[in-house]
């Protein structure tokens, strides 16, 4: 069977060829022009070069493939409101929905975000796949422009029959991560760079188990449902700790209010639109930091078998692998 992946150099991606590869699938992937992809190099895979904002270029890509896993995105979240998120979000997916059309694919996995469903605000209220979307209140194109997407593509299964499955991962950690991504808080803690924590929480997931569920997707799963791929709901606090404990780091130790974050948020913002830099902290990720983002995956553990390997585990490789690439230095 021949599966393409677009967006296959994140770490989501890179993990993912990965586990195709190990199931001796006929792998390729849809790379920008110019991307060096040093997360996939040796790998036995079949490199397309375009944009999922050129029509020509995915159904080039696209032709003679059976499964079509759609990575790609944009997932900035500064400037808040960017058109250009919105087109590479929506219109790119339009795109890739029409080519999985044009094409005669037999099924395409859409990889969108927990964030598409409303949050838990505890441990004994998990949010999960038939939660209203809420997070609009955040005013971020990214959440916005993911949920959109979602939608656009649940309704072209409906009315048009697309063979679509969406999964939906919450924060995940691992190795293979070049930019770094998620992985910045690992590397935050070993460098002491994290002062506190915040009263928020998030669920956590190991992106391996996440490229498990994805691959499991190509069989399993059934068309036009959602799946939240997620495993430990935690507080920052905790995670911090477990993060510090596994890496050989220290935990900061000073709780934050919420209305001394927020504030802070804003003023960072101000400051930013006023001398022209990107913050570290916005207003609109001040105030998602004081909200707990904790999910179920129990559908997905059901349906798509999504293993859930321990946190302290992801938390190990993502810093092994960033050791063992030179990132250590990199203050």
């Amino acid at each position: 069977m021949r599966v393409i992946v677009t967006g296959p150099d994140g770490v989501l991606g890179s993990n993912l060829v990965r586990e195709l590869i190990e199931r001796d699938y006929q792998v390729s992937v849809l790379l920008l022009e110019g991307t060096t992809s040093k997360t996939l190099d040796g790998l036995d895979i079949n490199k397309f070069y375009g944009n999922i904002l050129d029509k020509d270029s995915l159904n080039a890509a696209f032709s003679g493939h059976d499964v079509v896993i759609h990575c790609a995105a944009s997932t900035s979240i500064y400037p808040a409101r960017d058109p250009f998120i919105n087109k590479v979000n929506i219109e790119g997916t339009e795109n890739v929905i029409q080519a999985i059309k044009d094409n005669n694919v037999k099924r395409l996995v859409y990889v969108g975000t927990a964030n598409s469903f409303g949050n838990g605000s505890s441990l004994e209220d998990l949010g999960d796949e038939t939660n209203e979307y809420t997070a609009h209140k955040y005013g971020l194109d990214y959440m916005d422009s993911k949920k959109k997407a979602q939608d656009l593509l649940l309704d072209s299964v409906k009315k048009d029959g697309l063979p679509a499955i969406v999964v939906n991962p919450t924060f995940m950690i691992g190795p293979y991560d070049s930019k770094p991504s998620s992985g910045t808080m690992v590397l935050a803690i070993y460098n002491g760079k994290v002062p506190g924590y915040t009263r928020g929480g998030k669920n956590y997931i190991a992106v391996k188990d996440a490229a498990v569920a994805i691959a499991n997707g190509i069989t399993m799963g059934r068309i036009g449902e959602c799946y939240i791929l997620g495993n430990e709901n935690l507080s920052y606090k905790d995670a911090f700790e477990k993060i510090a404990q596994s890496i050989g780091g220290k935990a900061p130790k000073l709780g934050m209010a919420n209305s001394i974050m927020r504030a802070y948020g804003s003023i960072n913002s101000f400051l930013a639109k006023m001398f022209r830099y990107k913050p570290a902290v916005t207003k609109e990720l001040a105030a998602i930091s004081c909200d707990n983002f904790y999910y179920s995956a129990d559908k997905a553990r059901k349906e798509l078998q999504l293993p859930s390997t321990p946190m302290e585990v992801a938390f190990k490789e993502c810093f092994q692998w960033y050791k063992d690439n030179g990132y250590l230095n990199k203050k």
